[in-house]
This record gives structure tokens, C-alpha cells and sequence, in this order.
């Protein structure tokens, strides 16, 4: 169309005053061409049509990083393309982890950047996750996919339009934010609006309200918005992706069977195994020889044929949107292809009896809610357990953690004994009376911290780990106290209620610069009730010792002093506890026993093997005559020199005798 010939360029060199030449003329046709090109419109693809063309993987975020391809695991094709379908407005992803989810997120994004330019907002919980999730899965995905590279300035270049929060691009821009800063959230519009990992976000960003509210207000100028949702659900009730996927036309991806060709689901229940009665009577679970019922015709389905299945799966919509423009997406790990189904078996094995664990299966792998079920236990519950021990310190025990308590008046510690599996022995509760104010008190409770347990194999067993609860009261005590043991692993705690680990990382606090972690009490306390219902020793399992003096029954009220209960907050139900009597701090000191375990994270088989070592070489040790004859020990010859007592230091009470 537009080439021209050698005549026309001579008439265009004679009408016209400039003398030109020949390749002037075709410099011009060729910039007119250019010029041309780029009114034309961009071909029509689908997100997952221009992920298959253009993405790669970055080697910082996949296991097999490389060129893009979505028949690797075929339903993510679903989610990508209704990022480009003008449809849909909104999307929400209720999917469980390892399943591609913030690839397809990404994939959105780098479609709006390079094929449709427009201005985005991605949102993760926090700021700092905001920041991470730029350095780990943004920067890397700009360098190393070509079509996105030419688009960006270096990251090393002094632009304030290419910052960690801040990427700009021809045409538009991504922004990154955190949940809980409501800055980030009030910033200018946006066509394209993601959440990630929104079941993490807090319920408010400060004083501003909901942050999903105001992170689709930006939305509010574009007839074309789309405004993405996606996590893996928590707290039934209090999920937030559940409520938005309720609102969804919630798409499940249906299967064939291999054997009848019926469609289905994949479940949970519907996947089988073995598990015969070994030696000890007990079920021997093989999850290597599992298999899926097929829900139709109960054919039995092999994991090598789920590859086939999923390759040929659909997404159907089960319910009709709220608003009709709401497409919801549920997957659950059953459908990866990198999770096999003996993988999720073991891990669904490993979490029986921990309820922590047993949530994140239910969330993580399964992709739904937990539902929390009020809990309480009775003090009759501890008539089984108690039992006289054989020593001070039974077979069962190779390590010792302990937590204490700060009153007005007094010191409370507890000591507990773990073995594998978590299986505990309660070995000592003491109570020191006297001023938390005045170093007394605390000479005795470090006394009875550097105290040995006789262990029933015969060696001398102490405590490992010590947590002192510095929430309450005497605080810049505990701090002092604590910083001139860390060295013995002992530290201040502070208990958190709410959904938290059931140990987080340490903080550095007051003057003595004491560290200072922060224990997540309402995990602690169901983990523990869940425990006391187990009935068969082994793990988990609690024992106490039959010691009316120490182990009375205020002690076991206390234990027991409280229960789960529903409350409604910011709109939504959760489950809180409440005390049910006045004093409970026999169960504190659990917590902050389970705490110290949590610090510590012992090799349980390693240790076992130690204490074994140890007992057969005291036990090969030729016994002195006084112990055959059981004469009193010798005293220590007149030469040795009696231990001096430390001196009192000045700068303070604590350091009269923290030593």
C-alpha cells in the first residue's frame, strides 16, 4: 500500500522547492509506516493466551522457572482469562496453597501492563508484605520476561517512578500497598485492583474502615474496573474471601472419571488408604496405596491417572452471582500437580491431634473454613491421668521446659517434662510468696530454675527453657531478670490473644534490652484442650503425677478455669476465651511451658539417643564403696576451697543478685 515508485519520488522532487533524495524519501514513507503501526489495535488475546506467548518464570519463586505454560496445570487457565473477560467484573479465588494462584495473579497483572495498559493497585496484608512481595515476585518477573523489561526503567536507576511500592510503565502503573496503611490504600484511581492473601488482613486499616472498601473505591471512575480477590480461607465466620466467594457464582472445577467418564469434584472424603492393624494392635495408615473413589460409580482412581483428569477439566459455575458479574473460584490441593495425594495424606496423618496443624490442613490444603467449636473441659477429665511416677523424671521425659508467672504478691512456676510426640508429664508447680518488687523472691525461683530432675534411667535431667510472663505486673523486673539469663534460655514472654502462632519472633524491650517473644495464647490453650481429650498414651497425651500436695485440686481447677465462647466482632462471629473462675494461672504456665517447647524445637530422637548414651555410661561407671554399702558419701578433702559468693554490684536492686 505504501510503496512508491521512482517516477513519483522524480515529481515529488521537482514540485517541490527542497531538493531531496532518494533515501530521505524512504526514511519518511518508513517513519509515515511506523507511525501507522501503532494506531492499529493490539491483536484480541485472552490472559492465559498472552501468558503462553510472553510470561516466564523466575527461578527466585518456582521450582521450575522458565517459559509459561498453563496446561502445566490446566485450571489456572480458567481464572487467568476471566482477568480479560470484559464480563466479569469481579473475581474472587478461594484456593489453597502450592496450586499457582499468585501466578495467575501476576499474569493479570503483566496483561494489563504489556497488552492493555492500565493503572493497578495490588494490596497484601501488611506494608512490609507489600515491600517483600516486590523484591521476591516483582522485580524478578520485570527481569526476566522480555515483553516487560523494555517496558520498565532499571531498578537501579535514580527514578521515583520505579520504586518498591511504585512501578510506572507506558500507559499506566502498578502501585503496591499494605492492608493496614491507609495512605497507600487512599491513592489515586485505579482501573485494576487486586487483594491477595485478604483472610490475613486486618479488619480496619487504622481509622479509615474496611480496607477492602477503600481499595475498590479507587475502582470508581472506570465502567471497565476489575477488582480481584483472592486467599486461602481462615476462620468460617470470620473469613473474608468466604464471604466474598458466597457472593460468587462459585465455580468448582469438575473432572471426569478415567473409568465411567462422570464428572465430579474432587473431595476430600472421596480419597482412600490402606490401614491395616501392625503388631501392636494399632492401625499402620500406607498412604503410598491410596487411590480416589470416584463419586458416580465408586471406581477406584490411581494417582498416576489425576494428571489425564485435570488436563481435561472444566470450570461450572454451581450457584448464580449476587450481582451477575462475580466470578468465584474453590480448588483444593487435591487437583496440583505438585502435591501428590500421599504427600496430603501424610500431612493430614501428621496433624491428628494438634489442632493448629489440623486448621492448616483444613485451610491451606483443603482451601476451607475451620470451624471453631466451643471448647471446655471438666476436671474429672484428669481422674485417668494421674498416676504415680517412677521417678522424679519418668522414661518417657527427655526434655524440660518451664513458665512462670508474675503476681502482686508472688512468684508461680510450673516445670514440664516432653517426650516424643509431645507427650508431657507435669513434674513441679511452686508457689514463692513475697514482693516481685524486692530481689528475695526471685533468688529462690532462680534456685529452683537451676534445680535437677532425677530421670528414671538414672541420669540428672534440667530445665531447658524457661518463659517468664512479663504482661502483668513488675515488668522492668522481669526484663532484668531475664536479660542476665538469657545465656540459659530464659526470657520474657507476653501472651496474645487472637489468631497468632503459638510463638512469634523476639523483640528487644526496656532498658535492660531483654528479648522478648510474643506467645499466642488462644492457639496454646486449644492446642492443650484438645490434648486433655486424647485417651491413649503416646502423643500428645498428658500425664500428672499422684501428688495430692502439689497437684491438688485448685491446681486442676485452675487448668480447666477456661472456655471458648462466641462473641461478634466488627460484623463478624469469632470464638474467645473467657475464665470461667477467677484464677488460672496454672493453665498460663502450660502455655508458656508449650512456649518454651516452641523455642526450642528439639530433635526429640537426637535427645533420646543422648540420654541413652549417658545412662549406659553411668550405669558402666564402677560405683564407689560408699554407694555399695550405702554409707554416707565421703566429704570433700579440707584443701577444697568453699565457693566465694558473688559480690554486690552497684547500678540497681537486680544486680545484688542477678550474678
Amino acid at each position: 500500500m505504501w510503496q512508491t515508485s521512482r517516477s513519483t519520488m522524480k515529481r515529488i522532487r521537482t514540485v517541490s522547492k527542497y531538493v531531496s533524495t532518494p533515501d530521505s524519501i524512504y526514511a519518511l514513507w518508513d517513519a509515515i509506516r511506523a507511525g501507522l503501526a501503532l494506531l492499529e489495535p493490539p491483536p484480541k488475546l485472552s490472559v492465559s493466551e498472552w501468558a503462553d506467548r510472553y510470561a516466564y518464570l523466575s527461578a527466585e519463586s518456582s521450582a521450575q522457572p522458565g517459559k509459561w505454560i498453563t496446561a502445566t496445570a490446566e485450571y489456572q487457565r480458567g481464572l487467568m482469562d476471566a482477568g480479560s473477560d470484559m464480563t466479569i467484573e469481579r473475581i474472587v479465588a478461594m484456593w489453597g496453597a502450592q496450586l499457582g494462584k499468585t501466578a495467575c495473579l501476576l499474569n493479570i497483572n503483566w496483561y494489563y501492563t504489556a497488552h492493555d495498559p492500565s493503572p493497578m493497585l495490588m494490596v497484601q496484608p501488611t506494608l512490609e508484605a507489600a515491600e517483600d512481595f516486590s523484591k521476591e515476585r516483582i522485580a524478578p518477573a520485570i527481569r526476566d520476561t522480555p515483553a516487560l523489561s523494555k517496558l520498565f526503567r532499571s531498578p537501579r536507576s535514580r527514578d521515583s517512578n520505579n520504586t518498591l511500592l511504585k512501578k510506572e510503565f507506558p500507559g499506566g502503573g502498578l502501585a503496591l500497598a499494605g492492608a493496614n496503611s491507609p495512605a497507600g490504600l487512599a491513592s489515586r484511581s485505579r482501573r485494576i485492583v487486586q487483594g491477595d492473601e485478604v483472610d490475613k488482613w486486618e479488619a480496619s486499616a487504622g481509622a479509615e474502615g474496611d480496607p477492602g472498601k477503600l481499595m475498590e473505591a479507587r475502582t470508581a471512575t472506570f465502567w471497565n474496573k476489575k477488582i480481584i480477590y483472592t486467599s486461602t480461607p481462615s476462620i468460617k465466620g470470620a473469613s473474608r474471601i468466604e464471604r466474598e466467594f458466597l457472593k460468587s457464582d462459585q465455580r468448582r472445577y469438575f473432572v471426569r472419571c478415567p473409568h465411567c467418564d462422570e464428572e465430579q469434584v474432587l473431595e476430600w472424603g472421596n480419597l482412600k488408604w490402606p490401614a491395616p492393624k501392625g503388631e501392636d494392635g494399632k492401625p499402620d495408615p500406607r498412604p503410598d496405596e491410596c487411590y480416589y473413589v470416584c463419586g458416580a460409580n465408586g471406581c477406584e482412581v490411581l494417582e498416576g491417572e489425576k494428571p489425564e483428569m485435570v488436563r481435561h477439566g472444566v470450570w461450572r459455575a454451581t450457584k448464580k452471582s449476587i450481582d451477575g458479574k462475580t466470578a468465584g473460584f474453590h480448588l483444593n490441593a487435591l487437583y496440583s500437580p505438585w502435591v501428590t495425594w500421599p504427600d496430603l495424606i501424610r500431612k493430614w496423618l501428621d496433624a491428628q491431634g494438634n489442632p493448629n496443624e489440623l486448621q492448616t490442613f483444613v485451610n491451606a490444603s483443603l482451601a476451607e473454613t475451620w470451624e471453631i467449636q466451643g471448647d471446655r473441659v471438666e476436671t474429672e477429665i484428669f481422674k485417668d491421668r494421674v498416676h504415680p511416677y517412677q521417678a522424679e523424671a519418668p522414661a518417657g521425659v527427655l526434655v524440660i521446659t518451664a513458665g512462670v508467672d508474675v503476681q502482686k504478691d508472688r512468684l508461680e512456676a510450673s516445670a514440664v517434662g516432653w517426650g516424643a510426640g509431645e507427650e508431657s508429664w507435669a513434674l513441679d508447680h511452686r508457689v514463692f510468696q513475697g514482693d516481685p518488687a524486692k530481689p528475695d523472691v526471685w533468688a529462690e525461683l532462680d534456685d529452683w530454675l537451676q534445680r535437677e530432675w532425677e530421670h528414671e534411667s538414672g541420669i540428672m535431667l534440667r530445665i531447658r527453657c524457661t518463659l517468664v510472663d512479663s504482661g502483668g505486673h513488675h515488668t522492668k523486673q522481669v526484663y532484668w531478670f531475664t536479660k542476665a539469663r538469657e545465656h540459659r534460655r530464659i526470657y520474657a514472654c507476653k501472651g496474645r490473644g487472637g489468631s497468632h502462632p503459638l510463638l512469634g519472633r523476639p523483640s528487644k524491650q526496656g532498658d535492660a534490652q531483654a528479648l522478648l517473644y510474643m506467645v499466642g495464647v488462644d492457639s496454646a490453650k486449644e492446642l492443650f484442650y484438645a490434648r486433655l481429650k486424647i485417651e491413649s498414651e503416646g502423643p500428645g497425651y498428658c500425664h500428672f503425677p499422684d501428688d495430692p500436695s502439689t497437684f491438688d485440686d485448685e491446681f486442676f481447677a485452675q487448668l480447666t478455669a477456661e472456655q471458648q465462647v462466641p462473641i461478634v466482632r466488627d460484623g463478624l462471629k469469632v470464638m474467645v476465651w473467657r475464665k470461667r473462675r477467677d484464677r488460672n494461672e496454672a493453665l498460663d504456665l502450660r502455655v508458656y511451658a508449650m512456649a518454651a517447647l516452641e523455642r526450642i524445637k528439639p530433635n526429640f530422637p537426637l535427645v533420646a539417643a543422648r540420654i541413652k548414651q549417658k545412662a549406659e555410661r553411668v550405669k558402666a561407671e564402677p560405683a564407689s564403696e560408699a554407694f555399695i554399702l550405702g554409707a554416707p558419701a565421703p566429704a570433700p578433702p579440707s584443701s577444697t576451697k568453699p565457693k566465694p559468693r558473688s559480690r554486690t554490684r552497684p547500678g540497681g536492686w537486680i544486680n545484688a543478685w542477678k550474678g
